[in-house]
């Protein structure tokens, strides 16, 4: 029987509230090295069919005609962790170190609080950033349900909904969406904004190959 692992993933406050919703079940996450994805090189692997690549998941690894190598974030079974910003509650009386371990985790990202039973310290009620929250800390827990790889760009409108995004309607009149930049009323123009605000202005053009990895919540 396969071992089930566990891994750490980063996901900002918009999200994480998406994930508790129970509105966001898909998480895109580049791949890392990109890889030779030219026609020529492609022919050479033999994973060029009338222009499409050829995809497949052999024994947990992906064989993308240019991609050997396991998804860093686990395949189908396995659990992620969900990284977020965090603070310790500052509420309580600090200046016994033993009463650390009593101070309370407070979620940036709903509000929430919970009870811990580890030694934290109190960082002064200062904010943590998510990729300091350490496996304890954590309250919300995922299971992998399927991983597949595809260019950005690929996304569909099902897909969008499926990253918690949400279709709005434009908010111009008379200029059309291309002359003033805007995005398009769908969720997948909602997507192609959240990724320009978390990876940089030009990452959507990159189009880069991303693992796309869906997920259910594991509730308690």
């Amino acid at each position: 029987m396969p071992t089930i692992k566990e891994r750490p993933i980063l996901f900002s406050g918009d999200m994480v509230r998406a994930v508790l919703a129970g509105a966001k079940t898909q998480t895109r996450r580049i791949i890392k090295p990109q890889p030779d994805v030219t026609e020529e090189r492609l022919r050479e692997l033999d994973a060029w069919i009338d222009g499409f690549t050829l995809s497949q998941q052999v024994d947990g690894a992906w064989q993308h005609g240019f991609i050997d190598a396991q998804c860093p974030y686990g395949e189908p079974g396995d659990l992620l962790w969900v990284q977020e910003e965090w603070v310790t509650d500052s509420s309580q009386d600090g200046k016994d170190p033993a009463s650390f371990a009593k101070w309370p985790v407070r979620y940036l990202a709903d509000g929430q609080v919970r009870a811990c039973g580890a030694l934290h310290g109190n960082a002064n009620g200062q904010p943590r950033s998510a990729n300091t929250m350490p496996r304890w800390a954590s309250h919300i827990l995922l299971e992998i349900t399927d991983v597949r790889v595809e260019q950005l760009q690929d996304i569909s409108e099902a897909d969008a909904i499926a990253e918690g995004c949400v279709a709005e309607p434009c908010d111009h009149k008379r200029q059309s969406c291309e002359d003033i930049g805007c995005y398009g009323p769908t969720a997948a123009g909602a997507f192609h904004w959240l990724w320009n605000q978390l990876k940089g202005p030009d990452s959507w053009n990159a189009n880069p190959w991303v693992w796309v990895i869906e997920f259910k919540r594991v509730e308690g």
